[in-house]
């Protein structure tokens, strides 16, 4: 029996999605920049200066925070995300699409179409208020920090389209899509 191949529609869908994905991995991870830009400079001016900056944790909160959240599609994009593997490692590949296809149905989706219509709401606030923080004497804007958790959440929906079509696959036809390298830490 030959082996079955999704539709060219099918594969279309998933590979837009996933390169988008990878795109925008790409382009977060250049959020490192102004975080180890802020912490060489803050290290430099508080122990060699003896003046610490009044803006560098501010920077790094927001950087960081920026970068942990707005790369998460690229995470699960790439199979980077926490599973029990003492039990995941021995389902056929055929059982693992229906409990991921499931969880994307049950689970994931609901929770990042929630995630994003609340924090929507957060950030138009957060923008009208010229919301700013407290933690230090510099007070920067944080909305655009706040433009992150919908961004993230629209990603994450987008990626989770892509990864459920491929658990859709597993589950029919026992075969994976995309096999993710075990990522061990």
């Amino acid at each position: 029996m030959a082996q079955q191949r999704p539709s060219g529609s099918y594969l279309l869908v998933i590979r837009v999605i996933d390169k988008i994905t990878e795109w925008t991995g790409y382009l977060f991870a250049l959020i490192i920049i102004p975080l180890i830009f802020a912490n060489v400079i803050e290290v430099f001016q508080r122990y060699v200066m003896d003046n610490p900056t009044i803006w560098a944790l501010d920077v790094t909160t927001m950087s960081y925070g920026a970068l942990f959240m707005l790369g998460c599609a690229y995470a699960l994009l790439k199979g980077a995300h926490v599973r029990t593997d003492m039990l995941w490692d021995k389902f056929s590949t055929r059982k693992k699409g229906w409990i991921d296809t499931i969880a994307y149905i049950v689970f994931f989706l609901p929770t990042m179409a929630i995630l994003f219509f609340m924090s929507v709401d957060d950030f138009l606030y957060s923008m009208s208020i010229n919301e700013k923080s407290n933690s230090g004497a510099w007070q920067p804007i944080i909305w655009p920090l706040r433009a992150a958790i919908p961004i993230t959440a629209a990603l994450l929906f987008m990626q989770g389209i892509s990864e459920l079509m491929k658990s859709l696959w597993a589950a029919r036809t026992g075969e994976e899509l995309v096999h993710h390298e075990k990522i061990e830490i």
